[in-house]
């Protein structure tokens, strides 16, 4: 059998996990030294093939790659940058065969979400439209749960234990002040156009005037007088209301509220937070005081309370990753298939990347209640079993003791790449 290198890169907002996943790719790897000589990491995503920043995973200790389990973020640095069609810039192409060939690749791992998948997919096509023999697997990632197929993706497991556990808390603190403080309490989540991490919010109320008391989802068309009025009625039959909202919710005009005018790099509109916006309504329509919190970076990057559900799917997926390649296949997505709700089973399927690459999926109508501020026993029966165990990290002095990488570059061989 022919030796060849492998490329792994992470790509998109990293999570608590992703780094899991790259474990599972890199120990792999290195239990195959018949058929994969080294894993080169993307220094910053894609972005590192294109600049043919490598970095020379081999150089790092078993110790160290096992640390990345544990620890957040991405260890790499990701990016968010998506090719453009062979036809729109022909050059990127002719740069990533170059790399790859300078660099003796045949297998490239891409860890992210939806948009990772499209350059996955364009990169394994590589071989028959420019003649060079690649074999691209996307490893998926993304704390948003919008990637079709799969059950569920790594990262929203840990996002949803974080949310669901923060806003309890904050419920707990805003009922205790409320009879002279703060009535109304709102936690943005992340979501830009599926709510799967504001329905997450939703498994804090286990009983009856339990917070959150209203949830918002991206799915279900803003009406502000239903929501004032629920407010209302929440405040004076419980003294307070606890409201999780996804940064995506949109007026009946079909526009972001929170909409900055801005893009982002994948030219997705730039949102500008929308707890304020709703605070303000609150406080403008109904005069009670209220306090806002943006759970942002806090939320995909709380390692200390990840849901170990999510970390042994997000390692296997990056194990499955490999297997795959080493099967011979390409443009494939290793996913996860739910086998059982309760005791929660699930095994990991090969779902075609032509499937994946710019689908998102959606909140089922029949997960949101009819009035479309909270979840159902549908919903419930879904997210629980993905926020079930701990992992907890190793603590050192008091803190999470997070592994950082050498990362140390592999020596260029090209002429440089601007992009």
């Amino acid at each position: 059998m022919t030796v060849k290198n492998a490329f792994y890169a992470q790509s998109g907002g990293v999570t608590a996990v992703i780094n899991a996943s790259a474990a599972g790719v890199i120990e792999t790897a290195r239990q195959h030294p018949d058929r994969i000589g080294k894993v080169y990491a993307g220094r910053n995503g894609i972005i590192g093939a294109l600049t043919e920043d490598l970095i020379d995973t081999s150089l790092e200790s078993a110790e160290n790659i096992a640390a990345l389990r544990h620890t957040p973020s991405g260890a790499f640095g990701s990016c968010r940058y998506k090719l453009k069609s062979l036809e729109a810039n022909r050059a990127e192409y002719e740069r990533l065969i170059e790399v790859f060939k300078a660099h003796d690749i045949g297998y490239f791992f891409y860890n992210g979400g939806g948009d990772s998948a499209d350059t996955c997919l364009k990169v394994s096509q590589l071989a028959e439209t420019m003649g060079y023999p690649i074999q691209a697997i996307h490893v998926p990632k993304t704390v948003d749960n919008d990637l079709p197929i799969t059950d569920c993706c790594p990262g929203f497991g840990s996002v949803a234990k974080y949310v669901a556990t923060s806003i309890r808390e904050a419920g707990y603190d805003v009922a205790s002040m409320s009879a002279t403080s703060t009535k109304v309490f709102i936690l943005e989540v992340m979501g830009r156009h599926a709510g799967w991490i504001t329905a997450a919010c939703g498994l804090a109320s286990e009983a009856e005037g339990e917070a959150p008391h209203i949830l918002l989802f991206p799915e279900i068309e803003f009406d502000e007088a239903a929501f004032l009025a629920r407010v209302d009625e929440c405040v004076k039959t419980h003294g307070y209301c606890v409201i999780g909202v996804s940064e995506g919710i949109k007026n009946k005009a079909g526009k972001f509220l929170s909409e900055s005018g801005l893009t982002d790099a994948f030219g997705h509109a730039q949102l500008g937070g929308v707890a304020p916006t709703i605070a303000n309504l609150v406080r403008d329509k109904l005069g009670y005081k209220y306090h806002w919190a943006v759970a942002d970076y806090l939320q995909r990057a709380a390692r200390h309370i990840a849901s170990k559900v999510d970390v042994d799917q997000a390692y296997a997926l990056g194990q499955a990753a490999v297997r795959v390649a080493l099967e011979g296949k390409n443009a494939i997505m290793p996913a996860i298939r739910r086998l059982e709700d309760a005791p929660y089973s699930w095994d990991i399927i090969e779902a075609p990347l032509k499937d994946v690459a710019n689908v998102e999926k959606f909140m089922p109508r029949d997960f949101i209640t009819d009035d479309g501020f909270h979840i159902t026993d549908a919903c419930r029966q879904y997210l629980s079993p993905l926020i079930q165990g701990e992992d907890i990290p190793p603590f050192k002095n008091g803190l999470p003791d997070y592994v950082r990488l050498q990362n140390l570059p592999v020596e260029r061989k090209l002429a440089p790449f601007k992009v």
